[in-house]
Formats: structure tokens, sequence, C-alpha cells
């Protein structure tokens, strides 16, 4: 029976009444879509906006949550759809094996992930989730669950991949893990002044096999996009310090603190940000540090339910990813107008990008990509209007995971988008699964 719950995305902007179903088993789903005439998968509702959002229906997978096969040989594991990926690591990492590719949040889910094809700070050389999944069996609403991969129903396995839910439900699916002899991580913390040097630090360390970027988005003149970049590898047995080779694989208890209050909206005004952003940016060093895998790859997920901090109204969060050679001269214009308009955005993230995945709606392409929060006012969509206009004018995409505002111009980014409705209209996805995201970009 489902529950009427108003629900929303992380970004707590829009929300909606929906329906929500909580089928507990693969088959109880399998029967629910039967009598469900339109809907939408929904993880742990980590997407940013309203792509996990369907007035009619919203079927949550939390419920479908089991670790079905492991091989310790190969790292191949076999999962349903609904486990996070916080369970995941929890159950695997003792053991010497780590996600291959992860986002900045490990509360989301395997189904989350592949409908995202999520990235992470090693795409550059790993690429997307997805490109590490050998198959999945998908619910597609009618009574039929097939099993799809690069070789078996391989069109259908890549509109799911990055496919945002819209072909649809992931029941399970088998990927490999990534060997790892520690928890921890070799960090090297590198300053750049400029966006120029930003970029160049980029280029110059491709070899690392993870980089991103924090990056001042109010500064501006001589000290436009100025960043510190940081780098990883998985640190080796011998690179811990000796008190942790013992138990070179366990991770220290973190005690995760919790927002406890929605932030008034002047806690993110211009200049309390601009003060943040100048003294984080002067306290970076460059030295190299051994670091907790926890504080490396999620440091926000030590505080639960962050996403207060910007208010009653919520925020959304912009990505873009322009191409390698439009990067620079783009990236530049982005930050000049979030600069100008004075648009505080204390989360402002800069990546690498390696070359784009095989799914038909996977974001990354080969470039630079820009993440931004920013709470959700009307003078701040104006902004994010303006910066929709730069994005399509350098040949770049916006990032369906994030997005919860723009509008269909902004999917013309993705070149098999024809392609991907195609298939939505052979088997009928088209009038079965869809998301209040998808209704607003006619996906």
């Amino acid at each position: 029976m489902a529950l009427l719950r108003p629900l929303s995305g992380w970004g707590r902007y829009p929300i909606a009444e929906c329906a929500l179903h909580q089928p507990d088993t693969s088959a109880a789903l399998v029967e629910a879509l039967g009598s469900i005439p339109d809907g939408i998968a929904r993880g742990n509702g980590r997407a940013y906006g309203d792509a996990s959002l369907n007035r009619h229906a919203v079927v949550g997978m939390l419920r479908l949550d089991k670790l079905i096969d492991f091989d310790p040989l190969t790292g191949a594991i076999i999962c349903e759809a609904g486990l996070l990926l916080s369970e995941l690591i929890a159950a695997m990492l003792p053991r010497g094996w780590f996600p291959p590719v992860t986002p900045g949040t490990k509360f989301v889910t395997i189904g989350g992930m592949i409908a995202s094809d999520v990235h992470g700070k090693n795409h550059h050389g790993a690429g997307s989730f997805c490109d590490h999944v050998e198959w999945i069996d998908l619910a597609l609403g009618d009574g039929r669950v097939l099993r799809c991969s690069p070789t078996e129903n391989a069109a259908l396995f890549a509109a799911t991949c990055g496919g945002m839910g819209l072909t649809g439900i992931v029941l399970r699916a088998r990927f490999r893990l990534l060997k790892v002899e520690t928890s921890m991580v070799r960090q090297r913390t590198l300053r750049a002044p400029t966006l120029a040097h930003a970029f160049a630090l980029f280029e110059g360390t491709l070899g690392w096999t993870y980089s991103v970027a924090w990056i001042d988005c109010l500064a501006s003149g001589r000290d436009l996009g100025r960043s510190a970049i940081i780098l990883g590898e998985h640190a080796l047995l011998d690179d811990i310090p000796a008190d942790r080779r013992a138990a070179p694989l366990d991770r220290p208890a973190r005690t995760a603190k919790r927002v406890p209050i929605d932030f008034p909206a002047a806690a993110l005004s211009r200049i309390p940000v601009m003060m943040f952003n100048k003294l984080y940016y002067a306290v970076q060093r460059e030295r190299d540090a051994i670091v907790d895998i926890d504080p490396y790859f999620y440091p926000l997920d030590a505080l639960l339910e962050w996403n207060r901090i910007y208010g009653r109204r919520g925020f959304v969060q912009y990505q873009c990813v322009l191409p390698l050679a439009e990067s620079e001269k783009g990236m530049t214009r982005l930050l000049r107008d979030i600069a100008a308009a004075g648009q505080a955005s204390f989360l402002a993230v800069l990546k690498r990008f390696g070359k784009g995945s095989f799914g038909l709606l996977s974001f990354p392409m080969e470039g630079y990509t820009l993440a931004l929060d920013f709470p959700a006012n009307d003078s701040n969509f104006r902004l994010l209007a303006r910066l929709d206009a730069i994005t399509r004018e350098h040949g770049g995409r916006i990032y369906l995971a994030k997005d919860a505002r723009t509008d269909a111009l902004s999917v013309a980014g993705y070149p098999h988008l024809d392609s991907f409705r195609a298939i939505r209209r052979e088997y009928g996805f088209d009038t079965r699964f869809s998301s209040l995201q998808s209704q607003r970009l006619a996906l």
C-alpha cells in the first residue's frame, strides 16, 4: 500500500507530495509495477533535485539491500540495487576491497549510482561507475525482468547506465571492486593562485589516481579561480604509520555530527562566505599526508543533514562539464559571472574528467567539471540561467543528478538524447516511468 508523503531530493527543493511504495522483495516490486500507471525508483534520495520524484508513484528501494555474492579472488560482487554504498564499504573494506568509483557521499544506493552513472575523483583514469558494471537485472514494468550487459540487451544497458531511472528499475547488479592494502590514502595538497595555475597542475598530475580541487568561486581579478588541489593514492602498507600496520584495513570510529536547525539565509550571504573562502585558501599548505579514507572521499558525510545549512527554502547544485578545448575559456566566464553576481557558494569543486562513458545520458566528457551549491532563491535562479547559456555556448552539458531547475535547452548537450528517447518509446517506458525532472526536460 502506498503512503502519501512529501518528498524532495538532497537539496530540499522542490518538495512534492508523492505516493511512496516500499516493496520488500524483487518479486513484490515486479508485481507492484503492474498496478502503477507511472512512477520512478528512489534510492536514498541523494539526487539533489527532482529526479526521484513522481506524484503518482515513487518506488522506494531501501528494503532491497541484500549482498548476494562475492568472489574474493576477482572482487566481483552481486548485490541488490537498494544496498547503500556505506554498507558495502563497511562489509568489504575490512577484506581489502573498495569501490572502483565513488561519489562524494557514501549514503547512496548502488541502483542510484547506476542510474546517475556516478563519477569520482578518479574519472580521468577509471571512468564512471558503470564502466565497472558487468550486468544488471532490470524490471521493465510489464512483468518482465531482463539481464542487461555490454553484450546482452546492450542498447537497453547503455540507456539505463546514466538514464536516471527512466528505463525501468534496476533490481540487481554485478560489478568489480578495487583491491586495496589499507584503509588510508596518501594525499598531496597543492596551491593554485589562479585558474590557469589550477589547470596546469591538473594536467601535470594526471598520473595520480585521484584529484580534485576546492575552488574559490568569489575570488576575482588576479585571484580568479584560486584553488587548493588535493591528490590521492590508496596508501600501501609501508606508507601508513607504524601503529596502524597491525590492522591496516581498520577504520577509526567517527562520530558524525548533525546540523540541528535550518540556518538563516544571512549565514551564506556574500561576506561570510568570502571571509570563509579567504581563510580556507590561506590555511592550505603544500604538503603530503596520510589520511583515512572517510575524510578524503566523504568529508561532508561527517556532518549529517548538512543540507540544512542552506535554510528552509533549500538549495540547488549546479554542475556542468565543458570539453577540454573549451574548459579554461568557459570556466573563466562562469567564474567571472559568479563573482560579479556575488552569489555565494562555499562548496565549489573543480575536477578533470577523462573520456566519456558509453551511457547514452552519462554526464562526463573529456574536460573539466565545476560543481557549486546555491541557496534556492530567485536571484540565484537568474544567475544559473546565465550559467546555463555559457555552458551551452562552450559545448558543455549539465549533470542531471544535480539538476532541479534548468530547461529542455540544456539537455541538448547530450548527443545521444534522441537514441535514448527512441529506446524509451520502443519499450513503452515513456508512458510507464517518469520523474518531475523528466517531465520538465522532456526526456
